[in-house]
């Protein structure tokens, strides 16, 4: 969906995308000129994620940071006040688990092991589906490699300030993720062409080798390194290996291990092989038989990225049950939700409205699920996520309670910068907003409601 609708009388996609290179390039030099001015978001019921809920409270953004939030905030007089009575604020939706604007690159499916791919190398900051993420909340988002190889790439964190050049779309500093995958998905890949591997057993021969050569490569090098240090003279060094130095990279615990995975068996053999190579995993991804295993998983430390209601619409999701996200929190698994989906991102909101209905979570476990806990997952906890005070100002204000579905966001704040706005009318988004008016385009909608 395009942030217009369809008609002639509209400026046609691709033009809207050629002058979002214009907008891109001129309100990226502005930003970057001039920090965004205070806010004070007031009256509003303000749903922390971190210290509860809090009635009729105001919230105010300072240099692109949160510098109050209560009752009361001492704010300049010369802050720009945006009334909320009667609205709900929320952090930021993030995303641990999005292939948004990747298109068909998510996966390097020529070879089981692959962990040097970058998937900033395919990142298409130009994709209307980061518009349609932003208009539903979400700003910032895990892209990750798909899940076709047992191990796969590098994956690329974004805030989803739409309208932005690339560069202006990277979480500055975020921890390095890389994609692993088990059962299904690798065994159809490879096994479908009579390659290795096409079974379970296959899968984890080739984890295992994977990281037996990136010992070696480890080893070889710290052999090296030993022999300069002692002044050996004429030594030729190790060989370079992009894909061992990746894999080395995981064993140094330098690589958040995000593992793609549904069966509770596998849980528990992925646990015993980082054990015995000695990293640790960070999330499993979609994990919908943890409800099983939950116990002995929450010892660990490793969290989850789930489905609020998916099943069977493959093997391994035939056990899945919609209570499983509140069924492994109360394990003591540390629960998020994610998308997987250009459609669902749109409504993450809702899908943790459904962790009330199924399972009974509290309005705050719930509004954790899409915040504050898939921030931990990307390792971005400490500056997104929740409402405190020193935080960016990734900030959305909602209509109704944003876990009802008559939700929808109404103002998306990233890093204090308006990045999305329903009331302009034709576009959402201040930033094209501007651009495309001083460009003769209005937006304007022949419907009336400019969505």
């Amino acid at each position: 969906m395009y942030p217009f609708r369809r008609s002639s009388r509209h400026v046609p996609g691709l033009l809207l995308f050629a002058a979002s290179a214009f907008a891109s390039s001129a309100l990226g030099a502005e930003a970057a000129a001039q920090a965004p001015p205070d806010v004070v978001i007031k009256n509003a019921t303000v749903m922390t994620a971190s210290h509860g809920t809090l009635e009729h409270a105001s919230v105010w953004i300072h240099q692109g940071k949160i510098a109050g939030v209560g009752a009361s905030v001492d704010a300049p007089a010369q802050a720009q006040v945006i009334d909320a009575t009667g609205k709900y604020v929320t952090p930021g939706i993030i995303d641990p688990h999005s292939h948004s604007a990747l298109g068909d690159d998510v996966n390097e499916a020529t070879s089981p092991v692959t962990p040097s791919m970058m998937m900033i190398d395919a990142f298409d900051s130009s994709d209307a589906a980061l518009y349609d993420a932003l208009a539903g909340g979400v700003t910032t988002e895990l892209l990750l490699h798909g899940s076709a190889n047992m191990i796969g790439g590098q994956a690329v964190v974004i805030k989803n300030k739409f309208g932005l050049p690339r560069e202006g779309m990277l979480f500055p500093n975020a921890p390095r993720s890389i994609k692993f995958a088990s059962g299904e998905n690798p065994k159809r890949v490879y096994g479908g062409r009579n390659e290795l591997p096409g079974t379970r057993m296959g899968n984890f021969e080739v984890q295992r080798q994977a990281l037996e050569d990136a010992r070696a490569y480890m080893a070889a090098w710290s052999a090296y390194d030993a022999k300069v240090a002692k002044g050996d003279k004429d030594l030729v060094p190790p060989k370079r290996d992009l894909k061992l130095e990746a894999l080395a990279d995981v064993l140094r615990g330098k690589l958040y291990v995000q593992i793609h995975c549904y069966r509770a068996d596998e849980f528990l053999t992925e646990e015993a092989i980082a054990k015995e190579y000695g990293y640790k995993i960070r999330a499993f991804h979609h994990a919908l038989e943890m409800y099983k295993v939950g116990d002995q998983i929450a010892p660990t430390g490793t969290a989850i990225a789930t489905f609020a209601d998916w099943w069977g619409y493959k093997d391994e999701a035939w056990d899945a049950i919609p209570w499983n996200a509140v069924m492994s929190m109360r394990e003591g698994v540390r629960v998020a939700l994610k998308s997987d989906s250009n459609d669902h991102i749109r409504r993450l909101n809702q899908e943790a409205g459904k962790m009330v209905h199924y399972g009974g979570a509290t309005e705050d476990e719930a509004i954790r699920m899409i915040t504050l806990n898939p921030a931990w997952i990307i390792g971005v906890e400490d500056r997104v996520g929740s409402i405190d005070v020193g935080k960016d100002a990734d900030l959305v204000v909602w209509n109704v309670d944003p876990l009802s579905t008559y939700a929808r966001a109404e103002k998306v704040y990233i890093d204090g910068d308006l990045f999305f706005d329903s009331s302009l009318p034709g576009f959402g988004t201040t930033h094209f907003h501007g651009v495309m008016h001083s460009a003769g385009f209005t937006g304007a909608d022949d419907e009336g409601d400019g969505q």
